[in-house]
């Protein structure tokens, strides 16, 4: 049985669909000279988009906009080269997660290496997920607090936007707090505290693109510190570029699950931080590049989603994050191994946690889908705070519904949670509704369209989810709810081969709004196999026509259980290319999502 159909009695397996197209992008993409299968890809994954289409198809930097464009930048660049040049104590205060770790390399590699910053001088400043929470949290404000000698400035990445009275008790002690962030802000607008607040979700923000990443941001912002500095004279015009550090931006881009859509920035992010990524210069990329085998060279979006996020993500999930800042900023091939391992042994534990989790979670579950409503919402009273987006993710993936994921937070009689939402639901709005059908329900809540965080009173859960669910039914109303994966039609048997599978890549990279194509079809079962430690993944041969190509079906089966189907069988199969290498030698391999014996 696949995991994706391990659902509660009375719901459905995931069902097939194929995906909607655009006519005028298809026709549009034809008339540039994309081939029909690149054209049919792209008018379903853009639909009624207007814009030129080069920018996402060539993704370059010539795409990026000037961050002049981002309200509060200026302000926020002079303010940090001031700090530079009249020699300030400064402050990194990043999130925990994948975007905040590279925010914080790009923001500290480029004071140190670039603007020539002491390291005596900087204070490195990353929220304990479990006993701090998100954000600019009150223990971090503290710990800023007692630092000695104390910051003056506080540059924050990837979070800050909703930390209003964190922010005011920073300026009372007489620090400057420049927030660089992406997370959509409170409906009273920015945090009236702050020395400047960069922002692309700001209303009054002219960069044209708001679905960029928090490391992004504070690129963009360090990159006009440098211009500044340049203008004052305390740096000369010579000073490198920060374009080395995109390297960092294209994994926390594609690691933040942010739009690899209708989004020319993050499409060109990715793409050339792939590029300086694979030259493997930094000790961390060899060492997670010896870590997953040569025959894992050159890294892919998929590799930063998958591989790469991740490991760096387990050490907060489990544990304080630093161990994943030094992976990332080791200067030597033996230290950054040694941080790997460390990462290596909390990812294995987090995957031990949230398999007990997401089972509990599920059954849990139950009774929101019998009764049909619109959201899953589940508190796990022993589960662990660290695993509760992972966890919310598999109950989308499972029910097709959006999901909140609640445990005991580490403050007495309150609840910590994290949710997922799907198409079709922007999930920050859909919490900033909830605060205003019951605002003591739910004090604390941030996020973006397809994630966020809530902390409320264990006291008040049951007002909170009447309020929630009310909130979700207005945003999808009467749409129909189920899990479903969404597929690319057919492909013809002399189209399995490794030239299709390099026009596909050639639209790359794939991510969140731009999904790796996924085809459907008939194959005959020739051979199966269980394989991997536990027996739970499925190694085949299929068939159609003429073609025999190798299948692997990964978390197909429950373990000790055998296949519902044998040799001689017919599949119905979802299904994506994927080139396997073997010791140099390149072949075609389908990666099966999801199979239904005929």
């Amino acid at each position: 049985m696949s995991v994706l159909a391990e659902l509660p009695r009375g719901m459905t397996r995931p069902r097939l669909e194929p995906r909607p197209r655009d006519p005028d992008v298809y026709a549009r993409a034809r008339a540039e000279g994309l081939t029909a299968l690149q054209a049919w890809l792209l008018a379903s994954r853009l639909p009624g988009y207007a814009e030129p289409l080069a920018p996402l198809v060539t993704p370059g930097l010539r795409h990026l906009a000037h961050p002049e464009k981002l309200a509060d930048g200026r302000r926020a660049a002079e303010r940090i080269a001031q700090a530079v040049t009249e020699g300030e104590h400064i402050g990194i205060l990043t999130d925990y997660d994948v975007d905040g770790i590279t925010s914080h390399v790009v923001i500290r590699r480029t004071l140190v290496e670039l603007f020539g910053v002491a390291d005596a001088k900087l204070h490195s400043l990353i929220g304990h997920r479990i006993h701090d929470g998100y954000g600019i949290s009150l223990p971090l404000v503290e710990r800023t607090l007692g630092l000695a000698p104390r910051p003056t400035l506080v540059i924050t990445a990837d979070c800050g936007s909703s930390d209003e009275p964190r922010i005011a008790r920073l300026a009372e002690e007489g620090i400057d707090v420049v927030v660089s962030d992406h997370h959509a802000l409170p409906a009273e607008g920015p945090p009236a505290s702050a020395y400047a607040c960069v922002n692309p979700t700001r209303h009054d923000c002219a960069y044209p693109d708001a679905t960029i990443a928090g490391c992004m941001v504070a690129w963009l912002v360090m990159s006009l510190a440098r211009s500044v500095l340049i203008e004052w004279g305390a740096l000369p015009g010579a000073t490198p570029k920060l374009s080395p550090w995109l390297s960092y931006v294209a994994l926390g881009t594609v690691a933040d699950c942010v739009s690899l859509g209708a989004s020319p920035a993050n499409r060109a992010v990715v793409t050339q931080g792939l590029k300086l990524i694979n030259r493997m210069e930094a000790p961390c990329w060899r060492a997670m590049a010896e870590r997953l085998g040569p025959d894992s060279v050159p890294f892919d979006a998929e590799t930063l989603a998958f591989q790469m996020g991740p490991r760096i993500n387990a050490r907060s999930r489990l544990d304080d994050p630093y161990a994943a800042l030094h992976f990332m900023l080791a200067e030597s091939d033996a230290v950054a191994a040694k941080q790997l391992g460390i990462l290596e042994d909390d990812n294995q534990s987090r995957k031990a946690i949230e398999a007990e989790m997401a089972a509990e979670a599920r059954a849990l579950a139950a009774e929101s889908l019998v009764a049909d409503e619109k959201a899953i919402v589940v508190f796990v009273e022993d589960g662990h705070p660290g695993v509760q987006g992972i966890v919310g993710s598999r109950l989308v993936q499972a029910y097709g519904r959006p999901a909140l994921v609640l445990t005991r937070a580490s403050a007495p009689g309150m609840l910590t949670g994290s949710g997922r939402s799907i198409d079709g639901l922007h999930l920050r709005d859909a919490l900033q509704r909830t605060f205003e059908l019951a605002p003591e329900a739910l004090p604390r809540f941030g996020g973006h369209s397809g994630a966020a965080g809530i902390g409320l009173p264990e006291e008040r859960l049951g007002e909170f989810k009447a309020a929630f669910l009310r909130a979700v039914e207005e945003q999808l109303g009467d749409a129909p709810l189920y899990p479903r994966l969404w597929t690319d039609g057919e492909l013809e048997a002399d189209q399995m081969d490794l030239a299709t599978l390099d026009e596909l890549e050639t639209l790359g990279p794939y991510g969140r709004e731009f999904d790796p194509p996924l085809f459907e079809g008939e194959f005959i079962v020739e051979s199966l196999r269980p394989v991997g430690a536990d027996g739970s993944h499925l190694m085949m041969e299929l068939s159609t026509g003429a073609a025999t190509l190798k299948a692997i079906w990964f978390r197909a089966l429950t373990p000790g259980e055998l296949p519902a189907f044998g040799m001689g069988d017919t599949l119905h199969c979802a299904y994506k290319l994927n080139r396997n290498r073997f010791r140099g030698r390149e072949s075609l391999q389908l990666m099966v999502e999801h199979a239904e014996p005929r």
